[in-house]
Formats: structure tokens, C-alpha cells, sequence
């Protein structure tokens, strides 16, 4: 007959908390950003959007429960 596992054999290792995902909002509010930066001039917007995420995947994570909005006001 097999040996029967015992508690410690079946415990799994602790899993890195996950990252919380990255909000519609927050990633258009870079990429608009990175519009602005470029001096509103032509560009592609997919390339803007993929930059936005590739950047705030790898930033640190904001605290829970703050949010910031970007508002610009057009002279």
C-alpha cells in the first residue's frame, strides 16, 4: 500500500499576492499624459495606450483607496 501524504507534504507554498489590475481610467489618463509630453502633436494613439500600460505595470502601487484625476483646462 502507498504511503499516505501527511500535512506538511500537501502544503503548498504561499503565493505572491496578486497585482491589482490596472484600471481603464488610470491607463488612459497616461497615455494621455504621454500625449501631452509629446506636445499634442500627431502620434499613435495604440502605441501611447501600450507605453501607458507598460509603464504602469512595472510602477509601484498606489495605496488602496486613493485616487488621483487628471484635469486639463484648454486655454
Amino acid at each position: 500500500m502507498p504511503k499516505a501524504k501527511t500535512t506538511s507534504e500537501t502544503t503548498k507554498k504561499p503565493r505572491k499576492p496578486a497585482r491589482p489590475a490596472l484600471s481603464h481610467d488610470d491607463i488612459a489618463a497616461r497615455a494621455y499624459q504621454i500625449y501631452q509630453e509629446r506636445g499634442y502633436t500627431p502620434g499613435d494613439p495604440m502605441q501611447d495606450w501600450l507605453q501607458a500600460e507598460r509603464e504602469l505595470a512595472v510602477a509601484k502601487p498606489r495605496k488602496a483607496g486613493r485616487k488621483t484625476k487628471v484635469v486639463s483646462i484648454a486655454a
